[in-house]
């Protein structure tokens, strides 16, 4: 478990498997407890899950803090100076759904329709957890 410049948790490539028991409904990887994990198929949906390993191997954190309320202010952070670019999405890692995203948050433009599956994608299998609760996204075959 690293820390980086921003102060946000994340696991390091070296131990992101290293999943210790899980306790109830929360499952502990080193001292951060994490209510869920959140799967992205590369199959799937191969933008956004290049986009997010590139985001995670340049030091954005892979565990995430659930935060809806403050989704649209963030999202206009983030793309405040990223124009948009005609027939692209600009995606956003982490997204704007989660408190770790906003001003500093990694941005590419890729396929609407990649954009737009990984994010309904992502968004059904947050409903299940509450504002405040902290996910793992990981990136599937």
């Amino acid at each position: 478990m690293t820390k980086d410049s921003l102060g946000k948790f994340k696991l390091s490539n070296a131990n992101a498997n290293s999943k210790l028991p899980v306790v109830g409904n929360v499952t502990e990887y080193g001292d951060i407890k994490v209510n869920g994990i959140i799967t992205v198929s590369k199959a799937k949906y191969p933008e956004t899950a290049t986009h997010i390993n590139d985001a995670i191997n340049k030091g954005h954190p892979n565990i995430l803090t659930i935060d809806r309320k403050g989704a649209a202010k963030r999202r206009r952070e983030a793309l405040s100076n990223i124009p948009a670019k005609k027939g692209f999405d600009r995606d956003e890692y982490p997204p704007a759904m989660f408190a770790e995203g906003g001003k500093n948050s990694s941005i590419r433009y890729i396929s609407p329709s990649d954009n737009r599956g990984a994010g309904s994608c992502i968004g059904i299998q947050c409903r299940k957890f509450n504002d405040g609760d902290k996910i793992k996204i990981e990136i599937r075959e």
